[in-house]
């Protein structure tokens, strides 16, 4: 049996509906993320795009293009829009906005009363733009992607691919082309949207699954103030790392930093001061270490940083360098940042056990502390 283009475009419109529906129910309202948020958002938008087209075999067909294009491409958008959301990174408000608007006005003055394919130029540019954007935003990643969002990124790629193929066949072979509607016109395309959905649908579903595990397990090893891993989350990172200077023959220096006379700055100031000498001595942290360090919140003001590759010297240089940055930031804060103390020690290929290196370092801290404080002592190995 043939089905006609408005048959599938009902039927495209009903598993946008119930993959809406179901997303809706299954993820967003348990999670709240902003990713079933924007996916949950995509599907109502294809749905109404879908039934809008519908318009075209009645007199209000004026309306079917500019609104059916716009609300596509705004489904589209919002399919980037959720994928960019993983990256915890805000979508731009005039990509969201200027793709569905640049559809909607290159159909309006492209005579959509009569011309079924007004706008349809445009609109093939902004999908595959938009969904090849998505696929891009699907492949990026911190330090690793996951099988299953590259998957994700290679079949929104594939679709902005098709899309992109559905263009250069308008162009070539126009609209009325009996290859053109046979392999990439709207029927060939509604059937391609259904099936991408209903799969993309239940991998989102597991894609947001896994983002929410991720989410957890950041926020059991991070702390909650400052955003730096958390003790027990320090420990764990840096036992890990310890072990592998062992079998690499690495080196280098564990650093703890405790702020001098920080309990005056709660009683001066207040706790909310206290808290921001807390954020500010963590950012001062974060902008003088590199990406392949770790940082840590030990407790109370005690920090902790273990610097791979590093000599002792250098990692005094570095804890000068925080204390640069965190005496800059009173600034900004109002009022004047205390002072920190450091014990610095040096990390040798047998490194001893980390709590004994914490232990060496402290005694370390103590000393730089009984000598007058805002300063950074090096400690002897300990291994």
């Amino acid at each position: 049996m043939n089905l006609d283009t408005e048959s599938l475009r009902v039927a495209f419109a009903v598993v946008a509906f119930t993959l809406g529906v179901l997303f809706y129910f299954a993820d967003f309202r348990s999670t709240r993320s902003p990713y079933s948020a924007w996916w949950c958002v995509s599907m109502a938008l294809f749905l109404a795009g879908s039934a809008t087209f519908l318009l075209e075999e009645t007199p209000n067909r004026w309306l079917a293009n500019p609104v059916g294009n716009a609300l596509l491409v705004g489904g589209a958008a919002s399919i980037w829009a959720s994928a960019r959301s993983l990256r915890a990174v805000p979508a731009s408000a005039w990509i969201l906005a200027g793709g569905p608007a640049c559809s909607a006005l290159a159909a309006a003055v492209d005579s959509p009363a009569t011309n079924p394919w007004a706008g349809d130029l445009v609109f093939l540019v902004t999908m595959c733009l938009m969904i090849g954007l998505a696929a891009r935003e699907l492949a990026l990643g911190d330090t690793e992607v996951s099988r299953l969002r590259m998957a994700m990124a290679i079949a929104a790629a594939s679709v902005a691919a098709f899309y992109f193929c559905r263009l250069l066949a308008f162009v070539r072979d126009g609209p009325r082309g009996s290859w053109y509607n046979a392999y990439v016109g709207p029927a060939p395309t509604t059937l391609m949207g259904m099936a991408f959905l209903a799969v993309a649908s239940f991998s989102m579903f597991a894609l947001s699954s896994e983002n929410q595990t991720k989410v957890l397990r950041t926020a059991a090893t991070q702390d909650g103030l400052t955003g730096l891993l958390n003790r027990a989350g320090f420990l764990d990172a840096a036992g890990d790392r310890l072990r592998r200077f062992r079998v690499d023959g690495n080196h280098g220096a564990l650093v703890l930093a405790d702020l001098d006379h920080f309990k005056s700055i709660n009683d001066n100031h207040g706790h909310a001061a206290g808290d921001t000498a807390l954020k500010a001595f963590a950012g001062a942290c974060r902008a003088a270490v590199r990406s392949g360090d770790l940082a840590g919140r030990m407790g109370g003001e005690e920090f902790v940083l273990l610097l791979p590759g590093v000599s002792a010297l250098r990692a005094q240089a570095i804890a000068a360098d925080i204390s640069d940055r965190f005496e800059a930031a009173g600034a900004a804060a109002g009022f004047t940042m205390p002072t920190a103390s450091y014990g610095i020690i040096p990390i040798e290929e047998d490194a001893a056990d980390l709590e004994q290196l914490i232990s060496a370092a402290d005694i370390a801290l103590y000393i730089a502390k009984s000598l007058g404080r805002n300063r950074s002592i090096i400690g002897a190995s300990y291994t």
